[in-house]
């Protein structure tokens, strides 16, 4: 097989798929090193980091501040030297070509090397009918299959920005969208909520537990747990489902790479996996330590292993300056 293929327009030195500690971290010191460097980050607030309410403990940062706040510094720095943020989700890989491949729904993006730090928060559980009916209503991305569900009734499941902004994404296409949020508030950004409040096409549910996806050959409705504690039924015919969960996010990888029993990606001393030029940093690498600074300087091997990589060194170049 032709291991070569034109290049895309979105061509880097390396792309980092993931925004959080671990990716922005990675992304500053492969830009410091002059080497072309891209972010593709679904969210700004989906990492574990940006969710944080409180951080006192961060080496340089004196007081209190919130995951959002340092996160947003972390990035910033990163954008000084060169670094590039695109908000898009990851969808596909392919390592087998040269350059790299990186699927994502703004267009494909092509790297000498990639970086992989989407974290752990995928979920492990399903609900009765998640699985049954994937891909027969059940989706994990209305961008993708929102176009499906023109003036049917539809569901969103959570409660995170990422939730909501899908959530007003359908109605372009839904008549009706059923917000299901399992928390008493929405998490999102305050203009999110209030556009979500404000639009007519959808109704929120708050407080309120996915409890089975019900259907025949194809999604029929959900049942649901609302506030109250009374299980209720809601006929439509798409789910969305964007809950929050703790196993790592390696879903668009497609075996790519390998991964642990644990589902984890494993890498070497210097997050390399074993896909020459492929690395991984981060909680989805199942760090032990689930800490800001650890995968901050998971981030930093990373990024100063990739220098050597691409530069043809026999060994990391040190940097004090």
């Amino acid at each position: 097989m032709d291991n070569q293929l034109s290049i895309p327009d979105n061509s880097y030195d390396v792309v980092i798929i993931g925004g959080g500690p671990a990716g922005a971290s990675c992304a500053l010191y492969t830009a410091r090193a002059k080497l072309s460097a891209v972010v593709l980050d679904k969210s700004p607030a989906s990492s574990a980091l940006a969710s944080t309410s409180r951080i006192a403990n961060y080496p340089g940062v004196r007081g209190e501040v919130n995951g959002a706040e340092l996160l947003s510094t972390i990035r910033a720095q990163a954008e000084d030297f060169g670094a590039r943020f695109i908000r898009t989700t990851a969808v596909g890989v392919n390592f087998e070509v040269e350059p790299k491949l990186v699927y994502t729904q703004e267009g494909v993006f092509a790297a000498r090397a990639v970086v992989i730090a989407t974290g752990s928060m995928s979920r492990k559980a399903r609900v009765p009918g998640e699985e049954q009916f994937l891909g027969r209503g059940v989706s994990y991305c209305a961008t993708c299959d929102a176009a499906f569900y023109v003036d049917q009734e539809v569901a969103m499941i959570g409660d995170s920005d990422i939730a909501v902004e899908e959530a007003l994404f359908l109605t372009r296409f839904a008549k009706t969208v059923h917000l299901i949020a399992p928390g008493a508030q929405l998490r999102a950004w305050k203009e999110l909520v209030q556009s979500a409040e404000e639009n007519e096409r959808i109704v929120i549910h708050l407080e309120t537990k996915l409890q089975e996806i019900y259907g025949d050959e194809a999604v029929q409705g959900i049942r649901v747990i609302d506030a109250s504690g009374e299980s209720k039924t809601i006929p439509l015919y798409g789910v969305f489902i964007l809950l929050p969960g703790t196993a790592p996010t390696t879903e668009f990888l497609g075996g790519a790479v390998p991964l642990t029993e644990l589902g984890c990606v494993a890498v070497d001393e210097e997050k390399q996996t074993v896909v020459p030029g492929v690395y991984a940093i981060g909680d989805v690498t199942c760090t032990h330590i689930k800490q800001a600074i650890i995968a901050a300087s998971d981030g930093v091997m990373a990024a100063l292993a990739i220098d050597k990589y691409l530069n043809q060194r026999e060994r990391v170049k040190l940097d004090y300056k």
